[in-house]
Protein backbone atom coordinates (compact mmCIF):
# COMPACT_ATOMS: atom_id res chain seq x y z
CA UNK A 1 0.00 0.00 0.00
CA UNK A 2 1.49 3.39 -0.94
CA UNK A 3 2.10 6.09 1.66
CA UNK A 4 -0.78 8.55 1.83
CA UNK A 5 -2.25 11.18 4.13
CA UNK A 6 -5.17 9.95 6.24
CA UNK A 7 -8.50 11.72 5.81
CA UNK A 8 -9.20 14.33 8.50
CA UNK A 9 -12.09 12.41 10.09
CA UNK A 10 -9.95 9.25 10.40
CA UNK A 11 -7.08 11.21 11.94
CA UNK A 12 -9.50 12.84 14.40
CA UNK A 13 -10.89 9.47 15.49
CA UNK A 14 -7.40 8.04 16.00
CA UNK A 15 -6.44 11.07 18.09
CA UNK A 16 -9.67 10.75 20.07
CA UNK A 17 -8.82 7.15 20.92
CA UNK A 18 -5.68 8.30 22.73
CA UNK A 19 -7.54 10.76 24.95
CA UNK A 20 -11.10 9.40 25.26
CA UNK A 21 -11.11 5.84 26.54
CA UNK A 22 -14.57 5.72 28.12
CA UNK A 23 -17.30 8.14 29.33
CA UNK A 24 -15.29 8.85 32.49
CA UNK A 25 -12.52 10.28 30.28
CA UNK A 26 -14.98 12.81 28.87
CA UNK A 27 -16.13 13.82 32.34
CA UNK A 28 -12.53 14.24 33.46
CA UNK A 29 -11.62 16.54 30.59
CA UNK A 30 -14.75 18.66 30.96
CA UNK A 31 -14.33 19.04 34.73
CA UNK A 32 -10.73 20.11 34.22
CA UNK A 33 -11.85 22.76 31.71
CA UNK A 34 -14.40 24.03 34.21
CA UNK A 35 -11.82 24.24 36.99
CA UNK A 36 -9.36 26.04 34.73
CA UNK A 37 -12.15 28.51 33.95
CA UNK A 38 -12.42 29.39 37.64
CA UNK A 39 -15.76 27.66 38.28
CA UNK A 40 -16.99 27.41 41.87
CA UNK A 41 -20.11 25.35 41.06
CA UNK A 42 -19.92 22.34 38.71
CA UNK A 43 -22.88 20.12 37.89
CA UNK A 44 -22.37 16.74 36.18
CA UNK A 45 -25.33 14.86 34.71
CA UNK A 46 -25.18 11.45 33.02
CA UNK A 47 -27.60 8.94 31.55
CA UNK A 48 -26.97 5.28 30.68
CA UNK A 49 -23.55 5.34 32.29
CA UNK A 50 -22.54 8.35 30.17
CA UNK A 51 -23.04 6.51 26.88
CA UNK A 52 -26.22 8.37 25.97
CA UNK A 53 -25.70 11.65 27.81
CA UNK A 54 -23.00 13.59 29.63
CA UNK A 55 -23.65 17.19 30.59
CA UNK A 56 -21.26 19.41 32.56
CA UNK A 57 -22.48 22.85 33.61
CA UNK A 58 -20.29 25.41 35.39
CA UNK A 59 -20.34 29.05 36.46
CA UNK A 60 -16.84 29.79 35.17
CA UNK A 61 -15.76 32.71 33.03
CA UNK A 62 -17.12 31.18 29.82
CA UNK A 63 -15.80 31.41 26.25
CA UNK A 64 -16.11 34.57 24.12
CA UNK A 65 -18.60 34.05 21.28
CA UNK A 66 -16.05 34.63 18.53
CA UNK A 67 -13.67 32.04 20.05
CA UNK A 68 -16.24 29.31 20.72
CA UNK A 69 -15.99 27.56 17.30
CA UNK A 70 -12.19 27.60 17.57
CA UNK A 71 -12.35 25.65 20.87
CA UNK A 72 -13.20 22.44 18.96
CA UNK A 73 -10.19 22.65 16.67
CA UNK A 74 -7.19 20.40 17.40
CA UNK A 75 -4.37 22.05 19.36
CA UNK A 76 -6.55 25.07 20.16
CA UNK A 77 -5.97 26.17 23.76
CA UNK A 78 -5.96 29.25 25.96
CA UNK A 79 -3.64 27.66 28.54
CA UNK A 80 -0.21 28.09 26.92
CA UNK A 81 1.29 30.07 24.03
CA UNK A 82 4.88 28.80 23.69
CA UNK A 83 7.02 25.73 24.37
CA UNK A 84 8.72 27.57 27.23
CA UNK A 85 5.48 27.51 29.20
CA UNK A 86 5.56 23.69 29.21
CA UNK A 87 8.28 23.99 31.86
CA UNK A 88 5.88 25.43 34.44
CA UNK A 89 2.31 24.35 33.66
CA UNK A 90 -0.10 25.64 36.31
CA UNK A 91 -3.38 24.55 34.68
CA UNK A 92 -5.00 21.12 34.46
CA UNK A 93 -5.34 21.25 30.68
CA UNK A 94 -2.85 22.60 28.16
CA UNK A 95 -2.71 20.44 25.01
CA UNK A 96 -5.84 21.69 23.26
CA UNK A 97 -6.92 18.14 22.28
CA UNK A 98 -9.81 17.32 24.62
CA UNK A 99 -12.75 19.12 22.98
CA UNK A 100 -11.58 18.17 19.49
CA UNK A 101 -11.28 14.51 20.52
CA UNK A 102 -14.68 14.49 22.27
CA UNK A 103 -16.53 16.12 19.38
CA UNK A 104 -14.96 13.67 16.91
CA UNK A 105 -16.74 10.69 18.53
CA UNK A 106 -19.99 12.24 19.76
CA UNK A 107 -22.78 14.73 19.15
CA UNK A 108 -21.83 17.84 21.12
CA UNK A 109 -23.72 20.99 22.10
CA UNK A 110 -21.87 23.95 23.63
CA UNK A 111 -23.68 26.83 25.33
CA UNK A 112 -21.45 29.50 26.83
CA UNK A 113 -21.38 33.17 27.83
CA UNK A 114 -18.80 35.44 29.43
CA UNK A 115 -19.94 37.78 32.25
CA UNK A 116 -19.30 40.81 30.05
CA UNK A 117 -21.40 39.61 27.10
CA UNK A 118 -25.11 40.43 26.79
CA UNK A 119 -25.87 37.08 25.14
CA UNK A 120 -24.30 33.70 24.82
CA UNK A 121 -23.69 31.36 21.91
CA UNK A 122 -24.90 27.84 21.12
CA UNK A 123 -22.85 25.57 18.86
CA UNK A 124 -23.85 22.07 17.75
CA UNK A 125 -21.40 19.57 16.27
CA UNK A 126 -21.65 16.00 15.08
CA UNK A 127 -18.46 14.02 14.50
CA UNK A 128 -16.35 17.23 14.44
CA UNK A 129 -18.66 18.79 11.82
CA UNK A 130 -20.29 22.10 12.71
CA UNK A 131 -24.07 21.80 12.30
CA UNK A 132 -25.36 25.08 13.66
CA UNK A 133 -24.38 28.25 15.50
CA UNK A 134 -26.68 30.88 17.04
CA UNK A 135 -26.93 33.47 19.79
CA UNK A 136 -28.82 32.41 22.90
CA UNK A 137 -29.77 33.77 26.30
CA UNK A 138 -27.92 31.94 29.05
CA UNK A 139 -26.32 32.72 32.43
CA UNK A 140 -22.55 33.27 32.57
CA UNK A 141 -20.55 30.07 32.39
CA UNK A 142 -20.45 27.03 30.15
CA UNK A 143 -22.71 24.07 29.50
CA UNK A 144 -21.38 21.25 27.34
CA UNK A 145 -23.67 18.35 26.43
CA UNK A 146 -22.18 15.16 24.95
CA UNK A 147 -24.70 12.72 23.47
CA UNK A 148 -24.32 9.25 21.96
CA UNK A 149 -20.64 8.83 22.72
CA UNK A 150 -18.79 6.64 20.17
CA UNK A 151 -21.83 6.59 17.86
CA UNK A 152 -19.50 6.67 14.85
CA UNK A 153 -16.86 4.29 16.29
CA UNK A 154 -18.81 1.10 17.09
CA UNK A 155 -15.60 -0.84 17.69
CA UNK A 156 -14.90 1.34 20.73
CA UNK A 157 -18.53 1.33 21.84
CA UNK A 158 -18.76 -2.46 22.10
CA UNK A 159 -15.81 -2.55 24.52
CA UNK A 160 -17.61 -0.40 27.08
CA UNK A 161 -18.90 -2.15 30.21
CA UNK A 162 -22.39 -2.05 31.72
CA UNK A 163 -24.06 1.25 32.54
CA UNK A 164 -23.47 0.69 36.26
CA UNK A 165 -19.77 0.02 35.72
CA UNK A 166 -19.27 3.11 33.57
CA UNK A 167 -21.24 5.21 36.07
CA UNK A 168 -18.95 3.89 38.79
CA UNK A 169 -15.88 5.12 36.89
CA UNK A 170 -17.47 8.55 36.50
CA UNK A 171 -18.28 8.65 40.22
CA UNK A 172 -14.61 8.03 41.01
CA UNK A 173 -13.57 10.96 38.81
CA UNK A 174 -16.08 13.31 40.45
CA UNK A 175 -15.16 12.32 44.01
CA UNK A 176 -11.45 12.73 43.31
CA UNK A 177 -11.88 16.28 42.08
CA UNK A 178 -14.21 16.97 45.01
CA UNK A 179 -11.35 16.04 47.36
CA UNK A 180 -8.82 18.10 45.43
CA UNK A 181 -11.06 21.20 45.20
CA UNK A 182 -13.08 21.47 48.43
CA UNK A 183 -13.90 25.11 47.65
CA UNK A 184 -15.86 24.03 44.55
CA UNK A 185 -19.39 22.70 44.86
CA UNK A 186 -19.75 19.48 42.89
CA UNK A 187 -23.17 17.96 42.07
CA UNK A 188 -23.38 14.57 40.38
CA UNK A 189 -26.71 13.46 38.92
CA UNK A 190 -27.10 9.91 37.59
CA UNK A 191 -30.34 8.57 36.12
CA UNK A 192 -32.11 11.77 37.15
CA UNK A 193 -31.19 11.47 40.82
CA UNK A 194 -28.67 13.41 42.85
CA UNK A 195 -26.00 10.86 43.77
CA UNK A 196 -23.33 13.10 45.23
CA UNK A 197 -22.92 16.72 46.29
CA UNK A 198 -20.27 18.62 48.22
CA UNK A 199 -20.86 21.87 50.12
CA UNK A 200 -18.03 23.74 48.39
CA UNK A 201 -17.17 25.42 51.69
CA UNK A 202 -13.41 24.95 51.36
CA UNK A 203 -13.38 22.46 54.26
CA UNK A 204 -11.49 19.40 53.02
CA UNK A 205 -12.75 17.29 55.91
CA UNK A 206 -16.34 18.01 54.83
CA UNK A 207 -15.48 16.74 51.35
CA UNK A 208 -13.82 13.69 52.89
CA UNK A 209 -16.99 12.91 54.84
CA UNK A 210 -19.08 13.14 51.67
CA UNK A 211 -16.76 10.80 49.77
CA UNK A 212 -15.92 8.17 52.41
CA UNK A 213 -18.66 8.58 55.00
CA UNK A 214 -18.51 9.94 58.54
CA UNK A 215 -17.31 6.70 60.16
CA UNK A 216 -14.25 6.33 57.94
CA UNK A 217 -13.49 10.07 57.97
CA UNK A 218 -13.44 9.99 61.79
CA UNK A 219 -10.59 7.44 61.64
CA UNK A 220 -8.44 9.48 59.26
CA UNK A 221 -5.42 11.31 60.66
CA UNK A 222 -4.54 14.77 59.35
CA UNK A 223 -1.22 15.24 57.60
CA UNK A 224 -0.33 18.84 58.36
CA UNK A 225 1.77 20.75 55.82
CA UNK A 226 5.20 21.52 57.23
CA UNK A 227 8.37 22.98 55.79
CA UNK A 228 11.00 20.29 55.43
CA UNK A 229 14.64 21.25 55.93
CA UNK A 230 15.81 18.95 53.12
CA UNK A 231 13.12 19.85 50.56
CA UNK A 232 11.40 23.08 51.68
CA UNK A 233 9.78 23.60 48.27
CA UNK A 234 7.74 20.37 48.64
CA UNK A 235 4.73 20.38 50.96
CA UNK A 236 2.60 17.33 51.73
CA UNK A 237 -0.84 17.55 53.34
CA UNK A 238 -4.04 15.56 53.50
CA UNK A 239 -5.24 12.54 55.47
CA UNK A 240 -4.07 9.00 56.19
CA UNK A 241 -5.89 6.25 58.03
CA UNK A 242 -5.10 5.07 61.52
CA UNK A 243 -3.48 1.59 61.53
CA UNK A 244 -6.78 0.11 62.71
CA UNK A 245 -8.39 1.13 59.39
CA UNK A 246 -7.05 -0.74 56.38
CA UNK A 247 -8.09 -2.41 53.16
CA UNK A 248 -7.13 -5.46 51.12
CA UNK A 249 -5.72 -3.45 48.18
CA UNK A 250 -4.05 -0.14 47.30
CA UNK A 251 -7.04 1.40 45.54
CA UNK A 252 -7.85 3.66 48.49
CA UNK A 253 -4.56 5.55 48.18
CA UNK A 254 -5.26 8.80 46.30
CA UNK A 255 -2.41 11.09 45.24
CA UNK A 256 -2.60 14.65 43.92
CA UNK A 257 0.21 16.83 42.57
CA UNK A 258 -0.69 20.51 42.53
CA UNK A 259 -4.39 19.48 42.72
CA UNK A 260 -3.95 17.07 39.78
CA UNK A 261 -4.82 13.40 40.39
CA UNK A 262 -1.91 11.12 39.50
CA UNK A 263 -0.88 7.48 39.70
CA UNK A 264 2.63 6.81 40.96
CA UNK A 265 3.84 3.45 42.27
CA UNK A 266 6.86 4.90 44.03
CA UNK A 267 4.83 7.39 46.05
CA UNK A 268 2.25 4.71 46.86
CA UNK A 269 5.11 2.54 48.13
CA UNK A 270 6.39 5.48 50.20
CA UNK A 271 3.03 5.67 51.99
CA UNK A 272 2.93 1.92 52.61
CA UNK A 273 6.51 1.96 53.92
CA UNK A 274 5.55 4.62 56.47
CA UNK A 275 3.20 2.02 58.01
CA UNK A 276 6.05 -0.48 58.42
CA UNK A 277 5.19 -2.94 61.26
CA UNK A 278 1.87 -1.14 61.87
CA UNK A 279 -0.17 -3.16 59.35
CA UNK A 280 -0.48 -6.87 58.67
CA UNK A 281 1.06 -8.26 55.51
CA UNK A 282 -1.39 -7.90 52.64
CA UNK A 283 -3.27 -4.97 54.19
CA UNK A 284 -3.00 -1.38 52.95
CA UNK A 285 -3.90 2.02 54.38
CA UNK A 286 -6.32 4.64 53.14
CA UNK A 287 -4.72 7.92 52.14
CA UNK A 288 -5.63 11.18 50.43
CA UNK A 289 -2.42 13.15 49.99
CA UNK A 290 -1.87 16.50 48.29
CA UNK A 291 1.67 17.31 47.20
CA UNK A 292 2.36 20.94 46.35
CA UNK A 293 5.55 21.95 44.61
CA UNK A 294 6.75 24.48 42.02
CA UNK A 295 5.40 23.47 38.57
CA UNK A 296 8.91 23.46 37.08
CA UNK A 297 9.85 20.50 39.32
CA UNK A 298 7.26 18.17 37.77
CA UNK A 299 6.62 17.24 34.14
CA UNK A 300 2.93 16.57 33.47
CA UNK A 301 3.38 16.28 29.70
CA UNK A 302 4.12 12.54 29.83
CA UNK A 303 0.91 10.65 29.08
CA UNK A 304 -2.19 11.52 26.99
CA UNK A 305 -4.44 11.20 30.05
CA UNK A 306 -1.99 13.21 32.22
CA UNK A 307 -2.32 10.58 34.99
CA UNK A 308 1.44 9.92 35.03
CA UNK A 309 4.08 12.55 35.79
CA UNK A 310 7.85 12.75 36.11
CA UNK A 311 9.69 14.47 38.95
CA UNK A 312 12.93 16.32 38.56
CA UNK A 313 13.94 15.07 42.03
CA UNK A 314 11.93 11.90 42.53
CA UNK A 315 13.88 10.73 45.59
CA UNK A 316 13.19 14.00 47.43
CA UNK A 317 9.45 13.73 46.75
CA UNK A 318 9.53 10.11 47.94
CA UNK A 319 11.22 11.11 51.21
CA UNK A 320 8.90 14.07 51.75
CA UNK A 321 5.81 11.86 51.42
CA UNK A 322 7.23 9.15 53.65
CA UNK A 323 8.26 11.64 56.35
CA UNK A 324 4.89 13.39 56.28
CA UNK A 325 2.93 10.14 56.70
CA UNK A 326 5.34 8.90 59.34
CA UNK A 327 4.90 12.13 61.34
CA UNK A 328 1.11 11.72 61.26
CA UNK A 329 1.47 8.16 62.59
CA UNK A 330 4.20 8.87 65.11
CA UNK A 331 1.87 9.51 67.99
CA UNK A 332 0.15 6.18 67.38
CA UNK A 333 3.25 3.98 67.63
CA UNK A 334 2.66 1.10 70.06
CA UNK A 335 4.24 1.54 73.49
CA UNK A 336 6.61 -1.24 74.53
CA UNK A 337 5.38 -2.87 77.72
CA UNK A 338 7.51 -4.37 80.45
CA UNK A 339 7.72 -8.14 80.65
CA UNK A 340 4.55 -9.49 82.22
CA UNK A 341 3.97 -12.64 84.18
CA UNK A 342 0.29 -12.60 83.25
CA UNK A 343 -0.69 -14.81 80.29
CA UNK A 344 -1.65 -12.99 77.08
CA UNK A 345 -5.37 -12.26 76.64
CA UNK A 346 -7.61 -14.27 74.34
CA UNK A 347 -8.32 -17.99 73.85
CA UNK A 348 -4.66 -19.07 73.95
CA UNK A 349 -4.08 -17.14 77.18
CA UNK A 350 -6.98 -18.96 78.84
CA UNK A 351 -5.79 -22.34 77.58
CA UNK A 352 -2.24 -21.56 78.69
CA UNK A 353 -3.51 -20.65 82.17
CA UNK A 354 -5.34 -23.97 82.45
CA UNK A 355 -2.21 -25.86 81.38
CA UNK A 356 -0.05 -23.90 83.84
CA UNK A 357 -2.42 -24.68 86.72
CA UNK A 358 -2.48 -28.32 85.68
CA UNK A 359 1.29 -28.42 86.08
CA UNK A 360 1.09 -27.00 89.61
CA UNK A 361 -1.90 -28.99 90.86
CA UNK A 362 -2.80 -32.65 90.95
CA UNK A 363 -5.02 -32.63 87.85
CA UNK A 364 -5.96 -35.82 86.06
CA UNK A 365 -5.67 -35.96 82.25
CA UNK A 366 -9.44 -36.37 81.97
CA UNK A 367 -10.10 -33.31 84.14
CA UNK A 368 -7.54 -31.28 82.16
CA UNK A 369 -9.28 -32.19 78.89
CA UNK A 370 -12.63 -31.18 80.36
CA UNK A 371 -11.25 -27.82 81.51
CA UNK A 372 -9.78 -27.09 78.08
CA UNK A 373 -13.04 -28.06 76.42
CA UNK A 374 -15.23 -25.90 78.66
CA UNK A 375 -13.02 -22.93 77.84
CA UNK A 376 -14.19 -23.14 74.18
CA UNK A 377 -17.58 -24.86 74.51
CA UNK A 378 -19.51 -21.58 74.75
CA UNK A 379 -19.10 -21.11 70.97
CA UNK A 380 -21.94 -23.54 70.33
CA UNK A 381 -23.32 -24.23 73.80
CA UNK A 382 -22.20 -27.86 73.48
CA UNK A 383 -21.27 -29.61 76.72
CA UNK A 384 -20.47 -33.04 75.28
CA UNK A 385 -17.17 -34.13 76.85
CA UNK A 386 -14.16 -34.41 74.58
CA UNK A 387 -12.81 -37.47 76.35
CA UNK A 388 -14.84 -40.35 77.75
CA UNK A 389 -14.49 -41.76 81.24
CA UNK A 390 -12.68 -44.88 80.05
CA UNK A 391 -9.93 -45.35 77.50
CA UNK A 392 -10.64 -48.07 74.95
CA UNK A 393 -7.93 -49.58 72.80
CA UNK A 394 -8.88 -49.44 69.16
CA UNK A 395 -8.94 -52.75 67.28
CA UNK A 396 -6.46 -53.37 64.47
CA UNK A 397 -7.33 -51.28 61.44
CA UNK A 398 -7.63 -52.84 57.97
CA UNK A 399 -6.00 -51.08 55.01
CA UNK A 400 -8.83 -49.38 53.09
CA UNK A 401 -8.61 -48.40 49.42
CA UNK A 402 -7.35 -44.90 48.58
CA UNK A 403 -10.09 -42.26 48.23
CA UNK A 404 -10.89 -40.74 44.87
CA UNK A 405 -9.97 -37.17 43.99
CA UNK A 406 -13.54 -35.88 44.42
CA UNK A 407 -15.61 -35.87 47.58
CA UNK A 408 -14.23 -36.68 51.00
CA UNK A 409 -14.88 -39.92 52.84
CA UNK A 410 -16.72 -39.73 56.18
CA UNK A 411 -14.41 -38.15 58.76
CA UNK A 412 -14.33 -38.42 62.55
CA UNK A 413 -13.17 -35.35 64.48
CA UNK A 414 -10.28 -36.11 66.80
CA UNK A 415 -9.44 -32.64 68.05
CA UNK A 416 -8.14 -29.17 67.30
CA UNK A 417 -4.59 -27.85 67.29
CA UNK A 418 -3.51 -24.22 67.73
CA UNK A 419 -7.23 -23.33 67.63
CA UNK A 420 -6.82 -23.22 63.84
CA UNK A 421 -6.53 -26.77 62.45
CA UNK A 422 -8.85 -29.73 62.90
CA UNK A 423 -7.47 -33.23 63.26
CA UNK A 424 -9.78 -35.83 61.75
CA UNK A 425 -9.61 -39.56 61.09
CA UNK A 426 -10.83 -41.11 57.89
CA UNK A 427 -10.88 -44.68 56.61
CA UNK A 428 -7.60 -44.00 54.81
CA UNK A 429 -5.59 -42.14 57.45
CA UNK A 430 -5.33 -38.75 59.11
CA UNK A 431 -6.52 -35.35 57.84
CA UNK A 432 -5.26 -31.99 59.07
CA UNK A 433 -7.86 -29.39 58.04
CA UNK A 434 -7.58 -25.59 57.98
CA UNK A 435 -10.88 -24.59 59.58
CA UNK A 436 -10.96 -21.12 57.96
CA UNK A 437 -10.22 -22.40 54.44
CA UNK A 438 -12.69 -25.26 54.87
CA UNK A 439 -15.48 -22.95 56.01
CA UNK A 440 -14.73 -20.59 53.09
CA UNK A 441 -15.24 -23.48 50.67
CA UNK A 442 -18.51 -24.48 52.36
CA UNK A 443 -19.93 -20.94 52.26
CA UNK A 444 -18.75 -20.39 48.68
CA UNK A 445 -20.57 -23.43 47.32
CA UNK A 446 -23.70 -22.62 49.31
CA UNK A 447 -23.88 -19.12 47.87
CA UNK A 448 -23.03 -20.17 44.30
CA UNK A 449 -25.77 -22.82 44.43
CA UNK A 450 -28.33 -20.31 45.69
CA UNK A 451 -30.18 -20.42 42.34
CA UNK A 452 -31.02 -24.10 42.95
CA UNK A 453 -31.28 -23.83 46.72
CA UNK A 454 -31.88 -20.28 47.98
CA UNK A 455 -29.77 -19.19 50.92
CA UNK A 456 -31.64 -18.91 54.20
CA UNK A 457 -32.03 -15.29 55.32
CA UNK A 458 -32.40 -13.88 58.79
CA UNK A 459 -34.90 -11.03 58.76
CA UNK A 460 -33.94 -8.16 61.04
CA UNK A 461 -36.51 -6.86 63.53
CA UNK A 462 -35.72 -3.33 62.39
CA UNK A 463 -33.95 -2.28 59.19
CA UNK A 464 -30.38 -1.19 59.87
CA UNK A 465 -29.31 2.04 58.14
CA UNK A 466 -25.80 1.75 56.70
CA UNK A 467 -23.73 4.80 55.79
CA UNK A 468 -21.00 3.89 53.32
CA UNK A 469 -19.94 7.18 51.77
CA UNK A 470 -20.31 7.94 48.08
CA UNK A 471 -17.31 5.94 46.86
CA UNK A 472 -18.20 2.70 48.64
CA UNK A 473 -21.92 3.12 47.98
CA UNK A 474 -21.25 3.35 44.26
CA UNK A 475 -19.42 0.01 44.30
CA UNK A 476 -22.17 -1.64 46.32
CA UNK A 477 -24.82 -0.29 43.92
CA UNK A 478 -22.89 -1.74 40.99
CA UNK A 479 -23.01 -5.24 42.50
CA UNK A 480 -26.33 -5.07 44.33
CA UNK A 481 -27.84 -8.03 42.44
CA UNK A 482 -24.98 -10.34 43.44
CA UNK A 483 -25.27 -9.23 47.07
CA UNK A 484 -29.02 -9.91 47.04
CA UNK A 485 -28.31 -13.38 45.68
CA UNK A 486 -25.78 -13.92 48.48
CA UNK A 487 -28.44 -13.65 51.16
CA UNK A 488 -28.63 -9.92 51.85
CA UNK A 489 -31.74 -7.80 51.48
CA UNK A 490 -30.54 -4.26 50.79
CA UNK A 491 -32.44 -1.19 49.65
CA UNK A 492 -31.08 2.19 48.61
CA UNK A 493 -31.85 4.85 51.20
CA UNK A 494 -30.69 8.21 49.94
CA UNK A 495 -27.25 9.46 48.99
CA UNK A 496 -24.52 7.03 50.04
CA UNK A 497 -26.91 5.10 52.33
CA UNK A 498 -28.67 1.74 52.36
CA UNK A 499 -31.26 -0.02 54.48
CA UNK A 500 -30.32 -3.56 55.45
CA UNK A 501 -33.44 -5.67 56.03
CA UNK A 502 -32.00 -9.19 56.10
CA UNK A 503 -28.64 -10.95 56.31
CA UNK A 504 -27.51 -14.50 55.47
CA UNK A 505 -28.57 -16.89 58.21
CA UNK A 506 -24.99 -18.16 58.60
CA UNK A 507 -23.63 -14.64 59.12
CA UNK A 508 -23.70 -14.89 62.91
CA UNK A 509 -22.59 -11.80 64.79
CA UNK A 510 -20.60 -10.26 61.94
CA UNK A 511 -20.97 -6.51 61.48
CA UNK A 512 -22.89 -6.09 58.17
CA UNK A 513 -21.41 -2.65 57.47
CA UNK A 514 -17.84 -3.91 57.89
CA UNK A 515 -18.69 -6.81 55.56
CA UNK A 516 -20.07 -4.51 52.85
CA UNK A 517 -17.00 -2.26 53.17
CA UNK A 518 -14.76 -5.32 52.78
CA UNK A 519 -16.66 -6.41 49.68
CA UNK A 520 -16.40 -2.93 48.16
CA UNK A 521 -12.68 -2.74 48.91
CA UNK A 522 -12.11 -6.13 47.33
CA UNK A 523 -13.89 -5.05 44.15
CA UNK A 524 -12.28 -1.62 43.85
CA UNK A 525 -9.41 -2.80 41.68
CA UNK A 526 -11.10 -5.75 39.93
CA UNK A 527 -12.36 -3.88 36.86
CA UNK A 528 -10.91 -6.60 34.64
CA UNK A 529 -13.53 -9.11 35.75
CA UNK A 530 -16.92 -9.45 34.13
CA UNK A 531 -19.91 -11.77 34.34
CA UNK A 532 -19.47 -14.94 36.37
CA UNK A 533 -15.84 -14.14 37.23
CA UNK A 534 -16.87 -10.89 38.90
CA UNK A 535 -19.74 -12.60 40.71
CA UNK A 536 -17.35 -15.23 42.04
CA UNK A 537 -14.98 -12.49 43.21
CA UNK A 538 -17.83 -10.91 45.20
CA UNK A 539 -18.84 -14.22 46.74
CA UNK A 540 -15.21 -15.07 47.57
CA UNK A 541 -14.83 -11.78 49.43
CA UNK A 542 -18.03 -12.41 51.38
CA UNK A 543 -16.93 -15.93 52.30
CA UNK A 544 -13.54 -14.74 53.49
CA UNK A 545 -15.21 -12.28 55.82
CA UNK A 546 -17.86 -14.66 57.19
CA UNK A 547 -15.78 -17.82 57.57
CA UNK A 548 -14.56 -19.10 60.93
CA UNK A 549 -11.22 -17.51 61.71
CA UNK A 550 -7.97 -19.11 62.77
CA UNK A 551 -7.60 -18.94 66.54
CA UNK A 552 -11.29 -19.67 67.17
CA UNK A 553 -11.83 -22.63 69.49
CA UNK A 554 -14.50 -25.03 68.25
CA UNK A 555 -16.51 -27.50 70.27
CA UNK A 556 -16.69 -31.15 69.22
CA UNK A 557 -20.19 -30.56 67.86
CA UNK A 558 -18.93 -27.63 65.78
CA UNK A 559 -15.98 -29.67 64.48
CA UNK A 560 -18.30 -32.51 63.56
CA UNK A 561 -20.72 -30.22 61.71
CA UNK A 562 -17.91 -28.44 59.85
CA UNK A 563 -16.53 -31.78 58.65
CA UNK A 564 -19.98 -33.01 57.66
CA UNK A 565 -20.61 -29.93 55.49
CA UNK A 566 -17.13 -30.14 53.97
CA UNK A 567 -17.80 -33.75 52.97
CA UNK A 568 -20.81 -32.57 50.95
CA UNK A 569 -18.81 -30.02 48.93
CA UNK A 570 -18.07 -30.65 45.27
CA UNK A 571 -14.48 -29.37 45.62
CA UNK A 572 -13.62 -29.82 49.29
CA UNK A 573 -9.83 -29.87 48.90
CA UNK A 574 -9.28 -26.17 48.15
CA UNK A 575 -10.76 -22.86 49.27
CA UNK A 576 -12.18 -20.32 46.74
CA UNK A 577 -8.78 -18.60 46.65
CA UNK A 578 -7.07 -21.82 45.58
CA UNK A 579 -5.33 -22.61 48.87
CA UNK A 580 -5.56 -26.20 50.12
CA UNK A 581 -8.11 -26.85 52.84
CA UNK A 582 -6.37 -29.96 54.17
CA UNK A 583 -3.29 -32.12 54.38
CA UNK A 584 -3.72 -35.88 54.15
CA UNK A 585 -1.39 -38.41 55.75
CA UNK A 586 -2.31 -41.96 54.79
CA UNK A 587 -2.12 -44.89 57.17
CA UNK A 588 0.71 -46.35 55.10
CA UNK A 589 2.66 -43.10 55.42
CA UNK A 590 2.18 -43.17 59.18
CA UNK A 591 3.41 -46.74 59.35
CA UNK A 592 6.50 -45.82 57.32
CA UNK A 593 7.25 -42.91 59.66
CA UNK A 594 6.99 -45.17 62.72
CA UNK A 595 8.96 -47.99 61.08
CA UNK A 596 6.09 -50.45 61.27
CA UNK A 597 6.11 -51.57 57.62
CA UNK A 598 7.55 -55.05 57.31
CA UNK A 599 7.58 -55.51 61.11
Amino acid sequence: MPIHILPQDVADKIAAGEVIERPASVVKELIENSLDAGATDIRIEIADGGKRLIRVIDNGKGIPAHEAPLAFQRHATSKIRSADELEHIATLGFRGEALAAISAVSKATLITRTPEASAGIEIKLEGSKLLSQRSIGTPPGTSLTIEHLFWNTPARLKFLRTDATEAGHISKIVTRYALAYPDVRFSYISRGRLSFQTPGSGDRMAALVKVYGAEIAAQMLPVHPATDAISPEIQVSGFVSAPSLHRANRSYIELFINHRYIQDRNLTYAIIQAYHTLLMVGRYPLAVLFIDMPPELVDVNVHPTKAEVRFRQASMVFRAVQRAVHSALQGLAPITRELQTEPPPGPWGQRRQILMQAGQEQTTPGQLAMDLYRQGAHLAGDETPLVGQDTVTAPPRPHPPQPDEGRLPPLRPVGQIAATYLIAEGPDGMYLIDQHAAHERILFEKIMKAAQQPIARQQLLQPVPIELGTQLAGLIAEHLDALQKSGFNIETFGEGSYLLRAVPAFMGKQDPQRLLEEVAAGLADRNDLIGEAREEAIVTTICKRLAIKGGQVLSVAEQRELLRQLEQCDNPRSCPHGRPTMLHLSANALERQFGRLGA
